[in-house]
């Protein structure tokens, strides 16, 4: 009995022990023991009081039957403590491999682990089932990633994300609510009834002024009118140029000219101001002005093979569940040549099926509405994405939603007037349980690398 009584007293100081080797070891080793990482590796040139690492992390391509296939999903540390809370960013599509802080991160001078999402080369099973694509797969990998990684980085934790990566974020907390503390989504489009889009439609009526939509609608007329041979022709040009093509996704050049023309009064207000429509130029503008104009604000080599290809998950995901804006071009009755263009199937290469999922979005937005808790919403006055917008309601607890004057799909919460301003932030530590962070030396110390990128920028245009 007594040699019993010492075995077993030997393994319980070891199991105590245990937890106390784990936290005398470098975070990098303790990185690589985590079940499912695959690969680490750190910067050696890391931001000022952080250390930076890239990782992947296995991942089943379908979470409900995990013995068939995997692959290897990016994502990257930003290191600052374990003590301190960690911020899940969601951007949405593929993951930087250069440091970068999103707001909550700086704001409660967290950690922060942002997450390439599935199918956004490299992170895409080979062979890739598309029909794994879908945004409960994309929830599963998050809550995964979580599970690995809280008993390192045991404090509070947050999820944030802008446009795509904000919907991504509420996406997740729909299937696994309970994984965050709190979800601070960024200019996050909701489509919740794809087929009823009057709101686009309404916003492009009024957004700005009158002058300013004028010009924009002005420029569509003379780049789908008179000059649409002349702009094809230096479009053409410079297509081949480039070594451009288009027989994969919108199929010819002409197509991909009336797109980026259909799409520059989006473009011109997701990405600038009301400031900015002294820079749109009258239609007695000349070929080059106008081509140089809507390069500037749309980029037409976009809407080619090799400019939409990193984009084509997004793409698909549009044309099956979450949705894409159709707002009316009656403006140009007459001037356009291709029904249907508007749409994700008109860029999705054909090899690809695509169903779309009309009840998807409509669950999400019941449960933001009926069931959500702890979401805070940042919109754009002048950004089209929020037109159609997730908005909370008496039942939603314990959740905020603001609209900053005049922004665009840059909005965040240091753009809000100074008394929501200083609500939002302090919600976002109230929920990392850190009160006065932002008041805090190194919270409120500017690093241009990690905090001159903007997510609500990233590439986000229509459908």
């Amino acid at each position: 009995m007594v040699g019993r009584a010492l075995v077993v007293l030997v393994v319980g100081l070891g199991l105590l022990a245990a937890p106390a080797r784990a936290q005398t070891q470098d975070i990098a080793e303790r990185l690589r023991a985590v079940p499912g990482v695959t690969s680490v590796s750190e910067s050696p040139t890391p931001p000022p009081d952080y250390r930076f690492f890239r990782l992947t992390f296995r991942q089943p391509a379908d979470h409900r039957h995990p013995s068939a296939g995997s692959f290897d999903q990016r994502i990257t540390i930003l290191h600052r403590d374990t003590a301190r809370p960690m911020v899940l960013y969601t951007g949405g599509y593929s993951v930087s491999q250069n440091p970068t802080r999103s707001e909550p991160t700086r704001l409660v001078d967290g950690n922060q682990l942002s997450v390439e999402q599935r199918f956004f080369s490299p992170s895409r099973p080979q062979p890739a089932d598309w029909s794994d694509l879908n945004i409960w797969q994309a929830a599963t990998d998050h809550h995964r990633l979580i599970e690995a990684l809280k008993p390192i980085y045991g404090a509070r934790w947050l999820s944030t994300g802008g446009s795509k990566g904000g919907m991504a974020s509420v996406y997740h907390r729909r299937f696994y609510p309970d994984d965050v503390d709190g979800t601070v989504a960024y200019v996050a489009p909701n489509d919740a009834v794809n087929f009823e889009d009057s709101a686009y439609t309404r916003f492009f009526r009024t957004v700005g002024n009158e002058a300013c939509r004028d010009a924009l609608v002005a420029v569509q007329r003379e780049a789908l009118g008179r000059r649409r041979a002349e702009l094809l022709a230096r479009w053409q040009a410079a297509a081949a140029a480039a070594g451009l093509t288009f027989s994969r996704t919108v199929g010819t050049a002409d197509r991909s000219l009336e797109l980026s023309v259909l799409d520059t009064p989006w473009a011109f207000w997701q990405y600038r101001s009301e400031a900015d429509c002294a820079s749109v130029p009258p239609p007695t503008a000349s070929t080059d002005a106008l081509y140089g104009f809507i390069d500037s604000v749309v980029s037409f080599a976009f809407y080619t093979d090799q400019g939409l290809e990193p984009y084509i998950p997004y793409y698909f995901q549009a044309g099956t569940q979450l949705g894409w804006p159709d707002p009316s071009f009656r403006h140009l009755r007459g001037l356009t040549r291709y029904p249907g263009l508007y749409t994700p199937r008109a860029v999705v290469p054909r090899e690809l099926p695509m169903r779309f999922e009309p009840l998807r979005m409509l669950d999400v937005d019941l449960w933001v509405r009926l069931r959500g808790s702890e979401l805070l919403f940042v919109y754009g006055e002048y950004d089209p994405w929020s037109a159609e917008a997730f908005h909370i309601s008496p039942w939603t607890r314990d959740s905020y939603w603001y609209e900053v004057d005049g922004g665009n799909h840059g909005s965040n919460i240091s753009r809000l007037a100074p008394s929501e301003r200083m609500e939002a932030t302090a919600t976002v530590e109230r929920w990392a349980g850190v009160e006065g962070a932002a008041q805090t030396r190194s919270a409120q110390r500017y690093i241009p690398e990690l905090d001159d990128h903007n997510p609500g920028l990233d590439r986000g245009l229509p459908f």
